[in-house]
């Protein structure tokens, strides 16, 4: 039995097509304990996400964490749920229903678009394992993390590699591993800002509130820091702010180690307690909502700050599925398709 898969069909039979693969970070499939359990378990056994000693952290993970941490997510998860499932899925099918209908209109059908997640359904494996069935000779994969950082952006491109070098013939590979400086990207975060602004006013702060990171990723060579302080700059010069108007933060953090400072959750109390009684605050980081943005932001960090002396909190939602966000996306896939004969 050979230990690579061949194509179902002659390679020389098939048409030039593109696959554009669009991955975000996962879900649990339903918001119970049986489930977080199985998606947690996925996520924190990835050596990119936490770089502890295997032995030491498994110990850690089966013993403690997958026996408590559960629970408390599912309800969490549960907060946030809609009718139509998990938000980060429902999102990311409407990106995907966006530009495979653009890229259709331009391109015909020698471009199929997927979407997958890097833990939990759907899988990135039998994403590609599809597009290997249908013969495509060059394969573009975006994963939805603006800034590039090595749990997220680096583990999806893992998971490629880990399908594609199982193949017997593998056609050209686009990895596109950061959007952060796109011109079309920091155009849709700042309209997004304005329209909000229009609405509720300028806030006394505006929040950019990023992922956060152990400080020990950064010490040792990941990007993902300097990426998110060029996307704060770059969108605070397309508003027109000055440095009093802005503060840049980091959010969800995890354990006991240090992580990227300054922390979301206690600057919010400071700035309360500072007299910034009226707060706007997004996540450039997150192309899709979610639990981090749909619960910790919206209501978790929303009562440190009321807590604290606040007194108006506002959320703006992630780009999701917005118009300039989806050309920001459009703009990055296009260089890459294959029209060649």
């Amino acid at each position: 039995m050979s230990r690579y898969e061949g194509q179902s069909k002659e390679i020389h039979n098939f048409s030039k097509k593109t696959a554009v693969l669009l991955t975000n970070l996962g879900t649990p499939d339903s918001p119970t304990a049986g489930a977080l359990r199985r998606y947690l378990r996925e996520f924190l056994s990835d050596p990119r996400v936490v770089e502890i000693p295997r032995l030491i952290w498994w110990f850690i993970l089966h013993g403690i964490i997958l026996r408590v941490r559960p629970k408390k997510s599912a309800k969490l998860y549960e907060s946030i749920w809609t009718e139509q499932g998990s938000p980060l899925l429902v999102i990311s099918q409407q990106q995907k229903a966006k530009v495979a209908k653009l890229l259709s209109e331009k391109y015909g059908d020698t471009v199929v678009v997927d979407v997958a997640m890097r833990y939990g359904k759907p899988s990135i494996s039998n994403a590609l394992a599809n597009f290997q069935a249908q013969g495509v000779d060059n394969i573009i994969v975006l994963p939805l993390y603006p800034q590039y950082a090595g749990p997220t952006t680096g583990s999806t491109f893992d998971a490629v590699f880990n399908k594609i070098k199982t193949w017997r013939w593998i056609p050209s590979v686009h990895f596109l591993s950061s959007y952060h400086d796109q011109a079309l990207y920091i155009k849709a975060l700042a309209a997004s800002i304005k329209r909000h602004i229009e609405n509720h006013g300028k806030p006394d702060k505006l929040v950019l509130s990023y992922h956060g990171m152990p400080k020990r990723f950064l010490e040792q060579g990941d990007p993902y820091y300097c990426f998110c302080h060029k996307t704060t700059r770059l969108v605070v010069e397309a508003l027109g702010f000055a440095e009093d108007d802005y503060v840049m933060t980091f959010q969800s953090r995890f354990g006991k180690a240090e992580w990227l400072k300054p922390y979301t959750d206690e600057t919010l109390a400071e700035l309360a307690k500072a007299g910034d009684k009226h707060v706007a605050i997004i996540s450039p980081a997150f192309s899709a909502d979610c639990l981090e943005t749909l619960e910790e932001l919206v209501h978790e960090n929303r009562d440190i700050f009321i807590n604290a002396g606040g007194e108006k909190y506002h959320y703006i939602a992630a780009l999701n599925d917005d118009d300039l966000h989806i050309a920001a996306l459009l703009e990055s896939i296009e260089p890459h398709i294959n029209q060649s004969e």
